[in-house]
């Protein structure tokens, strides 16, 4: 029980971030430089949300080191939510590899509730729908390319 208790321990932490709580398309940390022409906007839709209240704290990682180490995320939002869907949306990324770790933070305290275990207690996702096994979903199973332009990725809360 130990191993899959950490992990997820880990995985609140990084979802529960004091930067969780700014707007939506807030840099984190210092993102690579674009020129508007070469630029992607990418649209986060989740999906299956139960309890329509509360909002979801999502961190959209650019590399490996930060999404599997709990580093620091490029970007960061806070999204109301307000029925069975919400929608996320980043303007200005750099083309390349992503990935999301988010959760339904359902009494709106900014955090992540868990058990004595640090099993949660509300409903998290991963970017690709990847599913945690023994701890948060790592980056090869999360990751998704953003390209110049319009991108949107589908994410289902459970």
């Amino acid at each position: 029980m130990k191993s899959f208790a950490l992990p997820l321990i880990l995985l609140a932490a990084s979802l529960s971030l004091p930067g969780c709580v700014m707007t939506i398309g807030d840099t984190v940390a210092s993102q690579r430089a674009v020129a508007p022409s070469s630029a992607g906007t990418l649209v986060v839709r989740f999906e299956g949300i139960e309890n329509p209240s509360g909002q979801i704290l999502l961190s959209l990682f650019d590399n490996q080191a930060a999404h599997d180490g709990n580093g620091t995320p490029a970007r960061v939002a806070a999204i109301p939510i307000d029925g069975e869907t919400a929608l996320a949306r980043f303007e200005g990324l750099a083309p390349g590899p992503y990935a999301i770790k988010a959760f339904h933070d359902i009494d709106g305290d900014g955090n992540m509730r868990t058990n004595p275990f640090g099993l949660p207690l509300e409903p998290f996702a991963f970017s690709n729908n990847a599913r945690a096994e023994g701890g948060p979903a790592r980056w090869d199973a999360t990751r998704f390319a953003v390209v110049t332009g319009d991108n949107m990725v589908s994410i289902r809360i459970r």
